[in-house]
């Protein structure tokens, strides 16, 4: 029996791909900064915002999985089969210009957090963590380096440790988690970054490309739309994969949530200014190296997020010019692809000298990301429920009114936002 466990378990283990992939990816820098503001704002308030995003995000990563393995090709190639070229174009530089932004916020915050624990000007280890990162993509390809930069991530579990430390309201907690709050004005800005880091447009145009990476590694792998007796099985896999990826994001999410209304909240500490706060939420599990562990997490998960930043840009622009696009091609072979890695991630470079904190700039580039993913995630729904591309694979019912769901609900966060 026991052998039969292990191999279901070994099973399941290999179904895990893209979506853990994007799961792993969406707990960035930007996440840990807005998902620490929104506790430190709201305490257990805002709660409910994960309970909510996560069927969302989860039917909107769906809609971006089926889209690339049915067709085979990447989101912005979909696009331009169905939308005027100048449409595409836009929302490719929407894509582009929110990718930039949140590059550099993560490189700035890297630079701050590392400057702070050894003796090096802090604009410097930006341009060092930039340099680095650009060099891994152009030169090896990103799962091999990947595997090991996942491990880094496991840092964000001390958020976990540290609810066993802290005093924590269980009532208001579950409040928190069913019971809608906004409370005030500013409040709606913090819910549309939640919604922002959460279900962002990067995500969507990287896991599409992972599916088509899937089906061009793979000599026995074809577009569903030509060898439609493979759809049982990958849907599955599909299913699995990104449920569990989304499912991983927002357990953390809630963590970090909870971690900082119970720390920083507790204190009086409503507005998150710098670095050096966020790390107070780590203090209980940490005490003094709690700024040192918390810098290891901004520094992994901004080396995780950052190719996959820089790279959905490229995917989003490459397919939608037709260029030869993909991490695990070399740079003689996809020239104009690492162009735009390379551009996206010099560009992020010019962020570190505003005069933004970096973990400010972290939280607005989710507000960006939450703006832009509305236009996107609009086009993503008319593809996948269009027969000319998806074949007889369309979106399943329940995906497709969850993700019009998910699209409404975030086109009404970011209006809200603007109007008050």
């Amino acid at each position: 029996m026991k052998q039969g466990v292990r191999t279901r378990a070994i099973a399941l283990t290999r179904q895990l791909g893209p979506g853990l992939i994007t799961g792993a990816a969406d707990d960035d820098p930007s996440g840990i900064a807005t998902y620490s503001q929104a506790g430190a704002q709201a305490g257990y308030g805002l709660l409910w915002t994960m309970v909510l995003t996560y069927p969302l995000m989860c039917a909107i990563q769906l809609v971006s999985a089926y889209i690339g393995r049915v067709t085979g090709v990447g989101l912005a190639a979909n696009m331009a089969k169905i939308f005027p070229r100048f449409v595409v174009t836009i929302l490719v530089v929407l894509l582009f210009v929110a990718n930039t932004i949140n590059i550099g916020a993560d490189l700035a915050v890297m630079g701050a957090v590392a400057g702070s624990v050894i003796p090096i000007n802090a604009h410097v280890l930006t341009i060092g963590f930039a340099l680095v990162s650009l060099l891994l993509q152009l030169f090896i390809p990103y799962r091999r380096y990947a595997t090991f930069l996942k491990w880094l991530t496991l840092v964000l579990l001390a958020y976990f440790a540290v609810l066993l430390f802290v005093h924590i309201d269980g009532r208001a907690v579950l409040t928190g988690l069913v019971v809608p709050h906004i409370g005030s004005k500013a409040m709606i800005t913090t819910i549309v970054a939640v919604f922002g880091t959460t279900i962002s447009p990067y995500l969507f145009f990287w896991q599409t490309a992972q599916e088509v990476e899937e089906v061009n590694n793979n000599p026995l792998a074809e577009p569903l739309v030509d060898q439609p007796w493979q759809a049982r099985r990958e849907f599955r896999r599909i299913w699995f994969d990104t449920l569990s990826g989304m499912g991983f994001s927002t357990v953390v999410a809630i963590a970090i949530i909870i971690a900082a209304a119970a720390t920083l909240h507790a204190r009086g500490i409503t507005d998150v200014q710098s670095a050096q706060q966020a790390a107070q939420a780590l203090e209980p599990v940490a005490g003094r190296f709690a700024f040192l562990l918390f810098s290891f997490g901004v520094i992994g998960t901004g080396m995780l997020a950052i190719p996959v930043l820089a790279g959905s840009a490229a995917y989003g622009i490459g397919d939608s010019r037709g260029w030869e696009s993909g991490l695990e091609y070399k740079v003689r072979d996809a020239p104009a692809f690492y162009s735009v890695i390379a551009a996206a991630t010099l560009l992020g470079i010019v962020m570190d000298w505003s005069r933004l904190d970096p973990i400010k700039a972290l939280f607005w580039s989710a507000v960006i990301n939450g703006v832009v993913a509305v236009p996107m995630m609009l086009a993503m729904m008319i593809v996948v429920s269009r027969h000319s591309r998806m074949g007889k694979f369309t979106a399943p019912r329940i995906m497709t009114v969850l993700g019009w769901a998910a699209t409404a609900i975030m086109a009404i966060a970011a209006l809200a936002m603007f109007i008050f």
